[in-house]
């Protein structure tokens, strides 16, 4: 079942043309519209179902820059601060506050990467630092856990997954954005090598850019036309609880659950870094990228083989431009929650705040994570098809990096200077040899 989403009209006229054309409605394609849009571009956004509804609804709502990967932290840091100027810069709430994020631990071996982490950070000048037990315990009395540290950044925060990417969707639309919903592209035509058209199932537009920027479904839609991109779906489950009683602003994350507090006043759960795999065409085929980051994350991961292996978004399909698609085929992906993981997730939730016994689930939701063989984004151009672009990747990371990595993408799109070095993000580095080391953090 769908977690709750705010609704965003849709236009209802395909555009003749547009300079423009993003694929997919999440948080970074219509972050990417926004940022385009106020350039004065013209641009159109097309989702296959409705904005936000597949992972830009069903994540955690952490904006952090605590624990991320040293190739995104520019991004991160970016981000944090378009994050902090979006609400009054849209006239509407995301849900975004400065909370202060932590996560916890009992592991002495965690610590000591702490450190190591905190110290290969500081030319960035992070804010984070080291809580001891007892600090931790000050922050968060409500729990009877006893834990050895905490990671903590005072500068992190939170924003609402029902809000934010809708918000922004609406913004664009205020600034001159199409928005195309229940509208999926089937691909693009070209001209002399270069895209010239993308064709929607209502029709075609004239482009000479695509940003491809459909989550789970990119490398699908780029296999289409002759292009590679190593990705994998991670199923993953959360929930959200009913009101509760108080017991921090922000997020924790510990390794039997991670939870942060709710605008409703309940709390999203879930069990940090586990998922599911499925055996797909698709993962079959770039198998040998994933299986380092396989190697590490091997304990909290389960494989399974099922239906996925002939629907969604990783299969073999085949398609021409004037037939329909896998993408009208699944509007909203919606998989099913792996309920007795929530239900063991929210049981030790409950067990470590005795003040929240006897809270209740009030729904649980599954979703597939866009993930990369080093759990890193790619925003880039494709080299060999002048025209196309990608923003995709982001390995459970992408709400709280959605501002910044919208408006890179919007920058390399248009030629204009750069938010931050778009090197790490290039989709080449997946075959020159320079992929990044694969991270497990989250």
């Amino acid at each position: 079942m769908s977690p709750p989403v705010d609704e965003v009209a849709s236009d209802q006229k395909l555009p003749a043309s547009a300079d423009v054309v993003v694929v997919g409605g999440g948080i970074i394609g219509v972050s990417a519209a926004y940022y385009l849009a106020k350039r004065g571009h013209s641009v159109v956004v097309v989702e296959k179902g409705r904005i936000a509804g597949e992972q830009s609804s069903r994540n955690w709502g952490w904006c952090r820059q605590q624990g991320r990967a040293m190739p995104e932290m520019p991004l991160a840091m970016a981000s944090l601060e378009l994050w902090g100027g979006l609400d009054a810069e849209l006239g509407a709430d995301t849900g975004f506050r400065r909370t202060g994020m932590m996560v916890v631990t009992k592991d002495p071996a965690e610590v000591a990467q702490w450190e190591q982490m905190l110290e290969a950070k500081r030319a960035f000048q992070t804010r984070g630092r080291i809580l001891t037990g007892a600090e931790v315990q000050e922050m968060i009395p409500a729990t009877t856990d006893r834990w050895l540290a905490g990671l903590y950044s005072p500068i992190d925060g939170l924003a609402e997954p029902s809000k934010a990417a809708p918000a922004i969707a609406e913004g664009a639309r205020r600034l001159g954005a199409t928005l195309l919903q229940n509208c999926a592209v089937r691909g693009w035509e070209t001209s002399a090598g270069a895209v010239s058209a993308v064709v929607t199932e209502r029709g075609a537009i004239k482009t000479n850019a695509v940003l491809c920027a459909g989550g789970a479904w990119t490398s699908m839609l780029l296999r289409r036309h002759g292009i590679s991109l190593p990705q994998a779906g991670v199923f993953a489950t959360a929930c959200r609880t009913e009101p509760a009683p108080h017991v921090i602003d922000g997020g924790v994350g510990s390794p039997g659950f991670s939870f942060r507090r709710r605008q409703d006043g309940g709390y999203t759960v879930a069990m940090r870094g586990r998922g599911r795999v499925d055996l797909t065409p698709q993962g079959i085929r770039y198998a040998r990228h994933f299986l380092p980051l396989l190697i590490k994350r091997g304990k909290t991961l389960t494989l399974g083989i099922g239906r996925s292996f002939v629907e969604g978004p990783e299969t073999m399909a085949q398609w021409s431009l004037d037939s329909t698609s896998p993408f009208e085929k699944t509007r909203v992906l919606d998989p099913a929650p792996d309920m007795k993981l929530a239900e063991t997730t929210m049981a030790q939730f409950r067990a470590a705040y005795p003040v929240l016994k006897g809270l209740r689930i009030a729904q649980a939701w599954g979703g597939l994570i866009d993930s990369t063989p080093d759990a890193v984004p790619v925003i880039s151009a494709v080299d060999r098809a002048p025209g196309c672009y990608i923003a995709t990747g982001f390995s459970g990371h992408g709400f709280g990096l959605g501002p910044a990595a919208g408006r890179l993408a919007a920058d390399v799109v248009t030629g204009a200077p750069t938010l931050v070095d778009p090197a790490p993000y290039r989709l080449s580095r997946f075959f020159d040899g320079t992929q990044h080391e694969a991270t497990v953090w989250v």
